[in-house]
């Protein structure tokens, strides 16, 4: 078991950034409910924790094991609140298999920003049983600390893809492709299919217009009352977990 040096440090803060991350192939989870998840589902590269948490998990495993104080874990953090245990664990490499995405329920995410939505979305998906996001690549980064910590675990069991939507939307042709637009169709009285790809867009824009001529099920989410005068719009990541919550009632009930 080594100690936590300097560099071992500067190394783990440097995954805040995405070239840092990019060019080891890496990313960084903290806290005993994240780190626990992800110990045997991704190779991790560094495990540093407490004396206390090493203790209480003898079957950790890591490629390097660093025993640290919780003052050199603040250092290393990148948490306002520190915790016992953090890791950097190896980007996972997933090939997307477009069956999959013909025969069930998958999200695709044109342009959304920011990190905490994007995570949000990774975690809903999890609850809905959702194995598949399809991610334009100008959306936040699936590593990012702040998406993987928002993620909540979902990151494990959710594969997020990143591919040109236009190209991805026309190789599953045949596949029927939702949309939420405040001109759409109600959402609680307009058929929906048990698989579908469903796009949801950019926190202030929407869904680009390339996107949207291929999409063929405009739906509205409704407020209520109707005609009572409410905020514009959803939070994207809400509006997911509305979406997502009424495709998969419709499918208890079939």
């Amino acid at each position: 078991m080594t100690s936590l040096s300097k560099n071992k440090i500067k190394y783990i803060r440097s995954m805040e950034q995405k070239k840092a991350r990019k060019e080891h192939g890496t990313f960084l989870a903290e806290g005993p409910k994240l780190t626990g998840e992800l110990l045997g589902r991704f190779p991790c590269r560094l495990l540093v924790a407490t004396e206390e948490w090493l203790n209480k998990h003898p079957e950790a495993k890591a490629e390097e094991i660093v025993e640290a104080s919780p003052d050199e874990l603040s250092r290393a953090s990148l948490l306002k609140t520190p915790q016992q245990v953090l890791g950097v664990f190896a980007q996972p490499s997933y090939e997307l298999d477009l069956n999959a995405v013909r025969t069930s329920l998958s999200l695709a995410l044109d342009g959304v920003q920011d990190p905490g939505n994007l995570g949000t979305i990774v975690r809903l998906a999890d609850w809905f049983g959702i194995n598949d996001i399809i991610c334009s690549p100008d959306t936040a980064d699936i590593y990012n600390p702040k998406t993987v910590q928002a993620t909540m675990g979902g990151i494990a069991r959710v594969r997020v893809h990143y591919a040109d939507l236009p190209a991805f939307i026309r190789s599953v042709n045949g596949t029927p492709v939702y949309g939420t637009f405040l001109d759409g169709e109600n959402l609680y009285t307009q058929p929906l299919s048990e698989s579908g790809l469903v796009i949801m867009g950019n926190e202030g824009k929407g869904v680009r217009p390339e996107v949207e001529t291929l999409i063929d099920r405009r739906l509205y989410i409704p407020n209520y009352p109707r005609g009572r005068e409410t905020a514009e719009s959803l939070n994207v990541a809400i509006a997911t977990a509305v979406v997502c919550a009424e495709f998969r009632r419709r499918a208890a009930w079939r």
